[in-house]
């Protein structure tokens, strides 16, 4: 980070940005590191936990759309102003009431994606007040709110053992409304804010190949992601015998590697273009993915890779919106929607189908494999497009930016 970017944009902004994205996450994939003591108690089947863990990312991903239009609409701040008390609000039900079935649970996952929505509000409240040329390092400062997903893994299951994993739900909303409060104050929208378009304006977006391009690559970024964070827990305490707490600490070393790296993937998509690293992170993730696939024969091994994986793609991560700012300027509440959407759809699809393939085969291959196959088929549609993006908008006339 160098000085012209501490001048070019809103620094109290980014920072409420970062924390409003960072206890968002922490609360979406609360499920997931309370799985296996949830599990336990309500006596559900693999399929149900991966379907448990699943719900709420896709409730985020559909959310996500949502969010994109208000935040043309109404702006990213009292866009994320109300999300928050809803999540709030639904977090101090569910521990005030009790939670005593499978459909309840579902039931707080729907309510946890209003959570996982924060991205559609996050990014474009740091976009907007950052030029082309630092949209990477801003996207990437504001998106490793992805490391709230740490502390959720590295604190919820020890919280769960100690208090209840009801008790659980409760306490997490404290973290939420004081970052609510922070975010009320810091928090600024910027003032080139586009006026709101209609409905109509929004669908012409999805005329545009690249707009459907930007979405699939992100699904393969973010959903390996956020599908990873919220599996690994039960995936290391069913295939390793780990118990729940220690299962929680490596899923979080694998969280941290992911969040912490997509500034870094934002910066270096910034230095050296966006389809150059991508094309790399892409390769990257889908031999780790493989690999994992195959089964490996101890928990640290296991760990190295998930880590090379989750870093790959979150690195990954940072460079897809290096890119989006770039082509979507002026639609970049809607692509942010659309995209992240996506993106969860991705982690969703992840999540449920290692619950079923452990169900139906009694191995978790088939689902790494299909997603290793996914970030195989990206690598190739990314190597397609590039050519054309970098001779029409990515080209130096156009931007200054690197594509």
């Amino acid at each position: 980070m160098n000085k012209g970017f501490l001048k070019a944009g809103h620094l109290p902004t980014l920072i409420a940005a970062f924390l409003y994205f960072d206890v968002s996450f922490m609360v979406w994939v609360l499920l997931g590191p309370l799985a296996v003591q949830i599990a336990a108690d309500l006596r559900l089947s693999a399929a149900e936990k991966g379907l448990m863990v699943a719900v709420p990312v896709l409730a985020g991903a559909l959310l996500r759309l949502v969010n994109g239009v208000l935040v043309d609409s109404i702006g990213p701040k009292r866009t994320g102003t109300i999300g928050q008390g809803i999540v709030i609000a639904g977090l101090a039900a569910a521990w005030w009431f009790g939670i005593s079935s499978f459909a309840q649970v579902l039931l707080v996952g729907v309510v946890l994606g209003m959570a996982g929505a924060a991205f559609a509000v996050a990014l474009p409240l740091a976009s907007r007040w950052y030029p082309p040329e630092h949209q990477g390092t801003a996207l990437g400062i504001a998106g490793a709110g992805n490391s709230g997903t740490v502390f959720a893994a590295l604190l919820a299951p020890g919280l769960a053992l100690a208090f209840g994993w009801n008790n659980v739900l409760g306490l997490a909303a404290i973290p939420l409304a004081i970052v609510l409060a922070v975010y009320l104050v810091m928090a600024k929208d910027a003032p080139d804010r586009p006026a709101a378009k209609s409905l109509a304006q929004y669908a012409a977006v999805l005329r545009n190949a690249d707009a459907w391009w930007f979405m699939f690559f992100y699904s393969v970024t973010f959903g390996g992601f956020v599908g990873l964070a919220a599996s690994l827990t039960i995936y290391f305490n069913d295939v390793y015998g780990l118990s729940p707490v220690v299962a929680g600490y490596f899923t979080a070393a694998c969280v941290f590697a992911g969040s912490l790296v997509r500034p870094v993937g934002g910066a270096v998509a910034d230095r050296v273009g966006g389809v150059r690293s991508l094309t790399a992170m892409y390769a990257v993730a889908a031999l780790a993915l493989g690999i994992i696939s195959l089964g490996l024969p101890s928990a640290w091994l296991a760990l190295a890779v998930f880590v090379l994986a989750m870093l790959a793609l979150g690195m990954g991560n940072g460079a897809v919106f290096q890119l989006v700012p770039q082509r979507f300027r002026g639609e970049i509440g809607v692509m942010t929607g659309l995209v992240g959407m996506t993106g969860g759809i991705g982690g969703f699809w992840l999540a449920s189908s290692l619950g079923l393939s452990r169900q139906v085969t009694g191995s978790y291959q088939a689902g790494f494999l299909v997603f290793a196959t996914l970030a195989a088929i990206a690598l190739v549609g990314l190597t397609g497009v590039k050519r054309r993006w970098r001779s029409t908008w990515g080209a130096a006339a156009v931007t200054s930016a690197r594509i």
